[in-house]
């Protein structure tokens, strides 16, 4: 079934530090909309819908319908900040897309059958190098997520970026570098010595002294 997210806003004259303190007191979170040839554009979102949206993974690689009082535009999240104690929203960047020009956008990696792979029944582990990947694509085509079916992997197999296969339309950013390792599967006792060597490498750290 395809997923819609409609995204509600309305425009905002304020700019500036003391406008979007004032503004996230009212619960609502400052945003901007740029792109498409068209000049940028404030606006406010409400922060619990944009927390309600924000918990289904696919929001963040989608064509959304941002509803700016009486008209919409189609648009994708370019950037997002979080507080960085607090589970709070503090600015959204929203990107236009227009259906004849292509965009990037960083998607999702799903791993299927980790759990019936080659190695895994060898008593390998399947570990993950990358959990997202950037994409180009015109918007039509642009893919919720990107799958990868490990069940053929045995033991020191790698997939690297370059033989991901992407879906019609979508090819990677010029600057993802395709010789990175995607998906590796470990022998157990080498994945053991590598956690054994994270592990002494945190341990044998010198504290740091607080600033004062």
């Amino acid at each position: 079934m395809s997923l819609s997210f409609d995204v509600n806003a309305q425009p905002r004259q304020d700019a500036g530090k003391g406008a979007s303190r004032r503004l996230r007191r009212q619960g609502l979170v400052p945003a901007i909309v740029y792109g498409a040839r068209r000049d940028p554009e404030m606006v406010s979102l409400l922060h619990n819908e944009m927390v309600r949206h924000l918990d289904n993974e696919v929001f963040y690689s989608h064509i959304l319908d941002l509803k700016i009082g009486d008209k919409a535009e189609k648009v994708v999240i370019k950037d997002l900040q979080r507080h960085p104690a607090k589970p709070f929203i503090l600015h959204v960047d929203f990107m236009r897309v227009s259906a004849d020009e292509k965009i990037r956008m960083m998607v999702p990696l799903h791993f299927a059958n980790e759990e019936i792979a080659v190695g895994a029944k060898a008593g390998g582990v399947v570990s993950h190098n990358l959990n997202e990947v950037e994409i180009s694509c015109l918007p039509k085509d642009l893919p919720q997520f990107i799958d990868i079916d490990v069940a053929g992997m045995d033991i020191g197999d790698i997939v690297h970026l370059s033989e991901i296969q992407l879906p019609q339309g979508v090819e990677l950013a010029h600057a993802a570098d395709p010789d990175v390792p995607v998906v590796i599967v470990h022998g157990a006792q080498t994945h053991e010595e590598d956690e054994e060597e994270g592990e002494g490498a945190e341990e044998g750290g010198e504290p740091t002294e607080p600033e004062a």
